[in-house]
């Protein structure tokens, strides 16, 4: 007989192999990452975005509960810190008169002359708080440079300008009616706006 011609197996038919399922509900895993200049996002400020290194530099596992317990810690701490800023301005104003009057008592002030006394953070629902709020761009930059960003690119400010200044004018300059070879919404193909 003729040799048989060697079979194909189907890719429809490969065995499915077994793998290691990432999904649990008893733990949590946190990827830590260095903090990079991030060339991703446009923030609403001036100044450089914020990014992430490409590879994780450390991993930890927690317990649901002793997540839940690090949130808490953490977030408390943020909330610290938000309302010390928050006193710090509070008494900047009342030395200036509302901004009003010049005052080198306030502008020598910083966090360190408000004191943890003045802060009540117990009687503040922590989880009532919004925790990812705009950063302004010095404490960006600041942020950069205790990751060890030496040179923070400058030509991303620009670009991000650049963007935030085309997201405030869109759709086109037509009124009442649309006249296609005009329109800048219909020559990019999309419905006038």
């Amino acid at each position: 007989p003729p040799p048989r011609p060697p079979t194909a197996t189907s890719i429809l038919k490969r065995q499915k192999q077994l793998r290691r399922k990432n999904v649990r509900f008893d733990q949590v895993t946190v990827y830590y990452f260095a903090r990079r200049q991030g060339f991703t996002s446009v923030p609403s400020q001036g100044g450089s975005s914020l990014g992430m290194a490409q590879r994780h530099n450390s991993v930890r596992r927690y317990t649901l509960c002793e997540f839940a317990q690090e949130q808490e810690v953490n977030h408390r701490e943020i909330l610290r810190e938000h309302l010390k800023e928050e006193k710090l301005h509070a008494k900047k104003m009342k030395l200036t008169k509302n901004g009003t009057v010049e005052s080198e008592e306030a502008d020598g002030l910083t966090l360190e002359d408000v004191s943890d006394d003045d802060i009540d953070v117990e009687n503040v629902e922590v989880d009532d708080y919004f925790f990812l709020q705009p950063l302004p761009t010095k404490r960006r930059r600041a942020l950069l440079r205790a990751s060890g960003v030496h040179r923070i690119d400058a030509e991303e400010k620009q670009e991000l300008r650049a963007i935030r200044l085309s997201r405030e004018e869109c759709g086109c300059d037509c009124r009442l009616y649309c006249d296609p070879e005009a329109c800048a919404c219909s020559q990019a193909g999309i419905k006038c706006q």
